[in-house]
C-alpha cells in the first residue's frame, strides 16, 4: 500500500506554525518579487481570492477584508518540509519526497491494516512534531493514491483509504483531474471518448495504439485500475543531468558589476546542489534576460516576452567547486552584458554532470583534492553548522541590492539564529 501525504496550504501553514496572530485570518502567500497570490488559507478562498491574482490588485482591499500578505519564504518552507520527511520516516523506511510539500509512503502491512487509524496516526505526529496539518490519501498506486489524498482533503478525519472497487469515485473524476493529465493531454483524451477516470481505466490496450497516445497514458490507466506501472518518482534527485537556479531581479539591473555578483550567487548556489549529490559538472550555461520596453506595463510585466541571451562554458575540467566554476564562468558574463541595456532575469544552468568518483582525470587529478574543492567543502561545512550564507565568496556580492523584492518576508526562525523565537514570562 502507497500514502500519499500533502501538506494543506503548505506555505501559509509554515507562517501560521510560527505566528499564532495568522490563526483564522486570511492569509496569502506570494510569490517572487511579491508578484502573485500562490498559497491561501481557507479564509482567503472563501473570499473569492484566486491562485495567480496580483499583489497590487489586492493591496488596496487588504485591510477592509483583513487579507495578511506575506513573501515568500523558501529557507524556512525549504526546512520545515525537510522536518516533515524527517518525521514521515518514523512511520514507513521509505519515504519518496516528490514535492516540497508532498511525499510518498511505502508500506509492506497485511491487508486487514487499519488504514484509517495509521493515516490519523501520521497526521498527529506531523502536526505534533511540525506544526504543519496535512491529508493523508492510501491506495495500490501512486496515481490512486494522489487521488485518495484529494478525497482526504474533502473528509472530516483527513484520511481516505481507496476502496477495493473505486469506480464509483473514479466514475465521477474528469481526466482533466487524473494525476499527469494536463489540459491539452486531457482534451485529446476526450475527443477519443473517455469523460472520466474509471472510463480511461477500463480502456482495452489497442485503444491507447489505435489512438496513438504515449505510454504514459496506458500507464495512467494501469494504475488507475491498482496496477502499479508509473514506477519511481522519474526525476532522479540523487544523479541529476543538469541543476539550474535562476532568480528575477527586484529591479532593473544596468550595472556589470551587479550583474556579475547575481549570476555569481546563483552559480554558487547551483554549485552547493551539485556537491551535495556528489557530482561533477562538465560545463555551465549562463543565461540574462533584458526587461519589457518602457511603456509596456512595467519593467518585470510577465506578458511581455523578451528572449534569453546565454553563454556556454566548458570547464577546463569536472568540477563542483565554485571558485573555478565563477572563474570561469566571468568572462561569459562581461561578453552577453551590453551597456544602455536594463535586465530582468540571470540564470545558470550546470550540465554535464557525472559523479565525481568516476570524474577523475590522468593528468588534472581528482576533482576533489584540488585547493577550491577543499575550500568549498569548508565552506558547507560551516554553512551546514551555523546557516546557510554565515560564510560565502565575496563575488556574490553583500549588499546585493539586484535580488529579488520580498517586502513582507517573515523571520527564518528554524535556520537562523538570531531569527530564534524568544519566550516572554
Amino acid at each position: 500500500m502507497i500514502a500519499l501525504v500533502d501538506a494543506n496550504n503548505f506555505y501559509v501553514s509554515c507562517e501560521r506554525a510560527f505566528d499564532p496572530r495568522l490563526e483564522g485570518r486570511p492569509v496569502a502567500v506570494l510569490s517572487n518579487n511579491d508578484g502573485c497570490v500562490i498559497s491561501r488559507s481557507a479564509e482567503c478562498k472563501a473570499l473569492g481570492i484566486e491562485m495567480g491574482t496580483p499583489f497590487f490588485k489586492l493591496r488596496g482591499r487588504a485591510k477592509t477584508l483583513g487579507l495578511v500578505f506575506r513573501s515568500s519564504n523558501y529557507e524556512l518552507y525549504g526546512d520545515l518540509s525537510s522536518r516533515i520527511v524527517q518525521t514521515l520516516g518514523t512511520f514507513a523506511p521509505d519515504v519518496e519526497q516528490y514535492s516540497i510539500d508532498e511525499a510518498f509512503l511505502h508500506f509492506a502491512l497485511p491487508p486487514d491494516t487499519d488504514w484509517a487509524a495509521l493515516g490519523a496516526a501520521v497526521r498527529a505526529r506531523v502536526l505534533r512534531w511540525t506544526g504543519i496539518p496535512c491529508g493523508v490519501g492510501f491506495a495500490p498506486t501512486r496515481t490512486l493514491a494522489k487521488i485518495a489524498n484529494h478525497a482526504a482533503k474533502k473528509t472530516p478525519g483527513g484520511v481516505f483509504a481507496m476502496p477495493e472497487d473505486p469506480a464509483p469515485l473514479l466514475s465521477k473524476l474528469p481526466v482533466e483531474e487524473i494525476w499527469g493529465v494536463g489540459r491539452r493531454l486531457a482534451e485529446r483524451i476526450r475527443r477519443a471518448g473517455v469523460p472520466d477516470a474509471w472510463t480511461l481505466a477500463t480502456r482495452p490496450r489497442d485503444f491507447f495504439r489505435r489512438h496513438r497516445f504515449a505510454v504514459t497514458v496506458e500507464r495512467t490507466a494501469l494504475e488507475l485500475r491498482g496496477v502499479p506501472a508509473t514506477g519511481p518518482d522519474p526525476i532522479d534527485r540523487e544523479n541529476p543531468q543538469s541543476i539550474n537556479v535562476s532568480r528575477m531581479f527586484g529591479r532593473p539591473v544596468t550595472e556589470l558589476s551587479e550583474l556579475e555578483e547575481a549570476v555569481a550567487a546563483h552559480a554558487s548556489a547551483a554549485a552547493e546542489k551539485l556537491r551535495k549529490t556528489g557530482s561533477v559538472a562538465a560545463a555551465a550555461n549562463v543565461c540574462v534576460q533584458e526587461c519589457a520596453p518602457p511603456g509596456t506595463g512595467g519593467w518585470d510585466d510577465a506578458n511581455w516576452w523578451t528572449p534569453f541571451l546565454s553563454a556556454t562554458v566548458a570547464f577546463p575540467a569536472p568540477t563542483a567547486a565554485t571558485p573555478a566554476i565563477l572563474a570561469a564562468i566571468r568572462p561569459a558574463v562581461a561578453r552577453l552584458f551590453a551597456r544602455g541595456r536594463r535586465y530582468r532575469r540571470a540564470g545558470v544552468l550546470l550540465c554535464g554532470i557525472e559523479k565525481a568518483a568516476g570524474a577523475a582525470d590522468l593528468f588534472a587529478g581528482d576533482p576533489s583534492e584540488t585547493k577550491e574543492a577543499k575550500l568549498s567543502a569548508a565552506l558547507d561545512a560551516v554553512n551546514a553548522r551555523f546557516g546557510r550564507g554565515t560564510v560565502f565568496l565575496a563575488a556574490t556580492g553583500t549588499g546585493r541590492p539586484w535580488k529579488m523584492k520580498r517586502d513582507l518576508l517573515s523571520p527564518c526562525p528554524t535556520t537562523r539564529w538570531s531569527d530564534l523565537l524568544v519566550a516572554k514570562a
